[in-house]
């Protein structure tokens, strides 16, 4: 039974899009050739490794089995390399990280550039993904690196802090909440508000706390980023939710305020996840000191 490395590559990238023509995309084959390629594998083990349905491609049990190995394979391989660039500095590294959104935009982009400026040989693979997907890829191993919310289940994944990321209301300085401090979200579920893009991952997760609050939010407009978002509630828009970290940066230049959340969920302590950390690449465990290293002290102030 033999598979060579391109195979098993193909074969992961089919199974974690579900799809074998985004695979073959993400592998740089036509579908011809990727297709080829997984009946060839199929053949070889005498059994299906995909149930193909109009949806897409799903893992028979045979399939499971081979992406497990497969990963295994890889990993050594990627390993391998991680070792060997200590003596030829051409070879690159990659890790495949996966963040929720606030760790995407207020937390790491500072703390990846200092890692990555004196790594020239290293590469990231960063996506952004709902804190419960992350677990699920850091556990299957389509991941090496997650970095989410510690209220999730994380099942037997190791875990450090990372950050504490508070959520706050953002208004117009003109708005009847200006002079509030602090805020139950249910006292302003029922507003109009300024929104992320549908499918960002944060605005699913404040979607899930207004159902649970018995509300269904109702917005004006849906943007990309909390600085658009700061933009509109600016000229009184509506209301946002962002980031305190965000809130605070914006409103140095533009007339909003912030207001506290009093919900527990609006306070979420995030942590970076792994199967084992010390399983990790090298480089990969450097990343980990990197995030996981505490933030300089910064002096308070009003939210």
């Amino acid at each position: 039974m033999r598979f060579d490395l391109t195979d098993l590559r193909l074969f992961l990238l089919v199974v974690e899009a579900g799809s074998i023509t985004h695979g073959a995309t993400q592998a740089n084959m036509t579908l011809p050739s990727a297709s080829a390629r997984l009946r060839g594998m199929e053949d070889v083990i005498g059994l299906p490794l995909l149930e193909r349905g109009r949806r897409g491609v799903a893992t028979t049990p045979a399939g499971d089995a081979v992406a497990h190995h497969a990963r295994i394979v890889l990993q050594q391989i990627e390993q391998m390399r991680g070792e060997l660039g200590e003596f030829s500095k051409g070879l690159k590294s990659h890790i495949r990280l996966m963040a929720n959104t606030a760790a995407m935009t207020e937390f790491l982009p500072e703390r990846l550039a200092a890692f990555l400026a004196v790594r020239p040989n290293v590469d990231i693979d960063l996506k952004e993904r709902l804190s419960t997907e992350i677990v699920k890829a850091v556990a299957g191993g389509s991941a090496d690196i997650g970095v989410i919310t510690d209220a999730v289940d994380h099942g037997s994944l190791e875990l450090r802090p990372f950050a504490i990321d508070r959520l706050v209301l953002v208004v117009a300085r003109s708005s009847q909440w200006a002079e509030r401090r602090h805020i139950a979200f249910a006292d302003v579920a029922g507003q109009e508000f300024v929104g992320l893009s549908a499918g960002s991952p944060l605005q699913d997760y404040l979607g899930d706390h207004a159902a649970r609050a018995g509300h269904a939010l109702a917005f004006r407009i849906r943007l990309r980023t909390f600085e658009g978002i700061c933009r509109m509630v600016a000229r009184d828009v509506g209301l946002g939710i962002v980031p305190e970290t965000a809130a605070r940066r914006y409103r140095r230049s533009m007339p909003i305020r912030s207001v506290r959340l009093t919900d527990t969920w609006a306070t979420r302590h995030l942590a970076v996840c792994a199967r084992r950390f010390e399983d990790l690449l090298p480089h990969a465990r450097e990343l980990i000191e990197q995030l996981t290293k505490p933030p300089p002290t910064r002096r308070g102030g009003r939210v």
